[in-house]
């Protein structure tokens, strides 16, 4: 298990470059198995998660060349799906969530897929039934094997549907998408999920040669076609990467300039930190925090407390609440975050509790943070990353923190976040490896 000792108290200055967006490249590299042509990928974060899915797709027979950094192209023309029932796919397919979504590309192609239990963060109870109720729904067989803790699809001819999605699932939509580029008619998505990371898997699988309209609403239909080709794809910088800057740029009171971030692909990300009183200035389609001495959060019109709360797109994304709520405690104001989708997420407030910070947990799903305006400056303490964004809140406490700080299992933060040390230290941090 690696840790991080951090010297708190640093102030960084300089640019800083988000990475390509994980979430993204999980389905955009997911989508190049439902073509036998070469499909180049551009931005590629080289992250834990995402270098782990590409080890799998290698082992699942698919053609992968790393053509420079963060280029690869992949190549699915010879897959071995007897693979898919060895305890190597099972223990490989465990490690990350995002693998579920190979379901829908094999499904397609090949009539049947195989996953086992998928791993990911500890941070509530995440179920697979939108995925699977739609796989059913477009004439599937699902079957959960008990003993093996897998589940086991077949489908060799799904057909045209119209599905309702029980929640606005972006990995559910994504792996419902992918199935059915290849079903021959028209499938019909309602309540589905429509994050950029959504749109930009509909622009390459349309340049791929799908049929799908209503992209960038939750109402798509999808037109089966025969087969899909080649294409080349360059991935949007990641969004929850800049909005973590965000939020440690005003904590630790530095300078700091985020170049090409996308800014239509933010939504509401700038708005929410201006609500919490943090100046941010657009440039182009660049974004630059200027050194914040404090920041005053805002209230409601009537004067009562401000609440920040997770939504599906174009609200705000609950990857980022953890660092909402890390940022607040040297605020001047009070703020309620609350947590919507996950009931495990909110409890790493218990390390902020112990270097000082005032947090009520009200429940699982809500806190209550009162700002001390950097008063009382949050001590250094020993923690341990729970999840990669509570492992990243913690980080940014820490670089505010006075004194030095000890983060373990930060295995957890380079699942999301590739070399983040150097990256900041290259700043002016002072982050040690050990």
């Amino acid at each position: 298990m690696a840790t991080f000792e951090i010297q708190g108290g640093t102030k960084l200055s300089g640019v800083l470059q988000a990475q390509g967006a994980k979430n993204e490249a999980l389905q955009i590299i997911c989508a190049s198995l439902l073509s036998d042509e070469k499909v180049t990928i551009h931005n590629i974060p080289e992250i834990r998660d995402v270098l782990n899915l590409i080890e799998l797709l290698q082992h699942m027979g698919s053609d992968v060349k790393k053509l420079g950094t963060g280029s690869w192209s992949f190549k699915a023309d010879s897959l071995d799906i007897d693979y898919l029932h060895t305890p190597e796919f099972s223990e490989q397919a465990t490690r990350l969530r995002g693998s579920v979504m190979i379901i829908g590309p094999l499904l397609a192609r090949f009539g049947e897929a195989v996953m086992p239990q998928p791993g990911g963060d500890k941070i509530g109870r995440r179920r697979l039934d939108t995925h699977f109720n739609g796989f059913i729904g477009m004439g599937a067989e699902v079957n959960f094997i008990h003993e093996k803790s897998f589940f086991h699809i077949k489908g060799k001819k799904l057909k045209e549907s119209r599905i309702l999605l029980d929640e606005a699932s972006v990995t559910g939509t994504a792996n419902l998408i992918m199935a059915a580029t290849l079903t021959q008619g028209k499938t019909v998505l309602y309540n589905a999920a429509c994050e950029p990371y959504v749109q930009q898997l509909c622009k390459m699988l349309i340049s791929m040669g799908a049929s799908i309209k209503g992209i960038g609403s939750n109402l798509l239909e999808i037109e089966g076609v025969n087969s899909l080709g080649g294409t080349e794809h360059r991935i949007l910088p990641d969004m929850i990467e800049v909005g973590s800057f965000i939020g440690m740029a005003a904590m630790t009171g530095s300078s700091i300039t985020l170049p090409s971030v996308s800014i239509e692909n933010l939504g509401i990300i700038p708005k929410s930190f201006m609500q919490l009183g943090i100046e941010i200035q657009q440039i182009g389609d660049d974004l630059f925090i200027p050194e914040h001495d404090n920041y005053t959060i805002n209230s409601f019109m009537d004067g009562s407390i401000l609440t920040i709360a997770d939504a599906p797109w174009p609200g705000l994304t609950p990857d980022l609440l953890s660092v909402f709520l890390v940022v607040a405690t040297q605020a001047k104001g009070s703020v309620l975050i609350h947590q919507k989708m996950f009931e495990s997420r909110l409890f790493f407030v218990d390390k902020l509790i112990d270097m000082g910070a005032q947090i009520i947990l009200c429940d699982p799903h809500r806190a209550t943070v009162i700002g001390l305006n950097r008063q009382f400056p949050l001590r250094a303490t020993t923690m341990t990353s729970p999840d990669i964004r509570a492992g990243v809140a913690l980080l940014i406490a820490a670089m505010c923190a006075e004194g030095t700080s000890i983060i373990h299992n930060i295995e957890q933060i380079d699942r999301g976040y590739q070399n983040i040390d150097q990256r900041l230290n290259a700043l002016g941090a002072q982050i040690k490896r050990l």
